[in-house]
């Protein structure tokens, strides 16, 4: 569809406004718009000013992978029919990006199963439509590359990735697992350092009031904590596991190309 309604006289048009850079991230504008039944007075508000600085789309496909992003979490692949609650509004202002622009942070906040590394994704795919460099890392696995890090020298490098390297840092599964003193001190340098001078999401079963208890060392964690959550937007997401959906059973049909097998039937003696 929406290749469809993104005709040739369409990108003529925003050319000779001198919008043409918005084409870039169109496609997901017009996507978020779909999804949510959006009226043509609607419209604008998710084709925000700040969706014209788009980037060069043949970059995206460089980006994305050295961003670690799963190419079916895009916008596009949403199912707008999952039973999840969330801010809509406050998913729009998110999708603009200019939380970015300006430096501040998302906590995406839920139980298991109901989208939020999935948005989080979505999120980065944008990004690098729109030109930002990304970072996507688990967090347990953050924490682990940092201690070899340690042990192989190359430590400082291994943060300054984390810390200067992008843009806008993905960190999926905050807060899950205790922090030893050295993790501790490892997450409070980047929740510290890329305070004010670059973007952060995290997502998380647990919401940040319970962050504190995760860390070794309470008054780092307060210190780290409390200029995260000072500049970040909570989007709040509640409802069912999607994984329920995906559940297998006798009544799913294979999946493309694969052949199903004849059952075998077992003879009795």
């Amino acid at each position: 569809m929406t290749s469809e309604v993104i005709t040739a006289d369409l990108k003529a048009t925003l050319r000779r406004l001198k919008l043409g850079r918005l084409l870039d991230t169109l496609p997901e504008r017009l996507t978020l718009a779909r999804q949510q039944a959006l009226t043509p007075q609607d419209f604008p508000v998710v084709v925000p000013p700040a969706a014209a600085a788009g980037g060069n789309p043949a970059a995206v496909w460089t980006r994305a992978p050295r961003a670690h992003l799963d190419p079916a979490m895009t916008l596009e692949q949403w199912d707008a029919t999952a039973k999840v609650t969330y801010d809509r509004a406050l998913w729009n202002e998110l999708a603009s990006l200019r939380f970015v622009d300006a430096h501040a942070h998302a906590a995406i906040v839920g139980p298991v199963g109901v989208g939020k590394t999935f948005l989080a994704h979505t999120l980065g795919w944008i990004a690098c439509r729109k030109g930002a460099s990304v970072l996507c890392v688990a967090a347990d696995k953050m924490i682990k590359a940092l201690r070899h890090a340690r042990l192989d020298h190359t430590y400082e490098q291994e943060l300054r990735r984390l810390i200067a390297a992008v843009d806008l840092l993905i960190v999926d599964d905050f807060g899950l697992d205790s922090l030893d003193p050295t993790e501790s001190r490892d997450t409070y340098e980047i929740l510290n350092e890329r305070h004010r001078s670059g973007s952060i999401i995290v997502t998380s079963n647990r919401g940040p009031d319970e962050w504190l208890a995760t860390f070794a060392d309470p008054l780092r964690a307060q210190s780290a904590i409390d200029r995260f959550v000072n500049n970040t937007y909570d989007l709040v997401i509640d409802g069912e596991s999607y994984r329920k959906r995906q559940k297998p059973s006798l009544d799913t049909p294979p999946a493309s190309g694969e052949k199903t097998k004849p059952k075998r039937r077992r003879l009795n003696r």
